[in-house]
């Protein structure tokens, strides 16, 4: 019997339909939890309202192909009426794959518009040896998104930062900043221009990474600085997938506690009044020793 024979063989197509409807199965799960935490998360911090017009920042990963992903679909069946329109920064990195983003948003039918800027010379120019790029390269990014956002009157800026990117912020901002923050799910932009959301902040990065496989999206890499060595980032999401191999559930932990915060349990006295802090002295009341300590 040929391979051809066998390939075409009654057992060998069973076998590809069972493959085909066990991967349909696992694209449908991750896409319903997918589903559910960015539905909740829109609506615990009131991400997107009725009118609004959303600007979807793309960059080719998978984050924001799956946020753009989802938020198509939930927009097909939400109780409002909003817009979204997909908008990536084409840096001009030697061998960026150009046409891989429109191929892609045109095949699927979504308002887009690629903004063409050469912010890679100057991140190359500007950064020290042995620095890393992404701090002077996220500023200039940041810079030519929200102009653009404000020049096409979206009312709403979405991000495709996870669960993990906000957690890692946190630890990054503990051990090298000396403050205590992270990225909240909903902001406003430093000059009061822009309200950011981030419709993945309930969403884990490995539910995100399963989703993309699966939908098999046209990953493009970042070339910029995928490569560098020892920045303080991966450091910080190495030290937290030990922790969750250790401790399964440990980051998620960590999660619920930025938003579950006691002022009064810190020591910001800008946050809480310690200073005015006074004993209550009732000589009148008895003291139960029972509750002392």
């Amino acid at each position: 019997m040929t391979t051809t024979d066998i390939s075409s063989s009654p057992a060998a197509s069973a076998d590809a339909e069972s493959q085909a409807l066990r991967r349909q199965r696992l694209l449908n799960r991750s896409h319903k939890n997918l589903r559910r935490d960015v539905g909740r998360a829109i609506a615990d911090y009131n991400m997107i309202e009725e009118g609004d017009y959303v600007m979807v920042c793309m960059s080719g990963g998978k984050d924001s192909y799956t946020m753009l992903d989802i938020l198509l679909s939930l927009q097909k069946h939400a109780p409002i009426d909003f817009r979204l329109i997909a908008v990536n920064l084409d840096q001009k990195q030697p061998g960026f794959p150009e046409h891989v983003l429109p191929d892609y948003l045109s095949k699927l039918g979504v308002e887009y518009h690629i903004i063409e800027q050469d912010t890679y010379s100057i991140v190359k120019e500007k950064t020290p040896e042995g620095k890393t790029f992404c701090g002077l390269c996220s500023r200039l990014r940041r810079g030519s998104l929200y102009s653009y956002a404000k020049q096409i009157g979206a009312t709403k800026v979405a991000l495709g930062h996870h669960r993990e990117d906000i957690v890692e912020t946190l630890f990054l901002n503990m051990f090298f900043g000396g403050t205590l923050k992270a990225m909240p799910p909903k902001l406003l932009s430093d000059d009061k221009q822009n309200v950011l959301i981030r419709p993945l902040a309930y969403c884990s990065e490995q539910e995100i990474a399963r989703y993309a496989k699966l939908k098999e999206f046209p990953i493009i890499p970042c070339n910029l600085c995928g490569t560098q060595e020892n920045m303080q980032r991966r450091t910080i999401k190495e030290m937290l997938k030990q922790w969750d191999r250790e401790y399964p559930g440990r980051v998620e932990s960590i999660f619920r506690s930025i938003a579950n915060v006691a002022p009064s349990q810190l020591a910001d006295p800008r946050l809480f009044p310690f200073s005015g802090l006074k004993a209550i002295s009732d000589e009148a009341t008895p003291i139960d020793i029972t509750n002392i300590g």
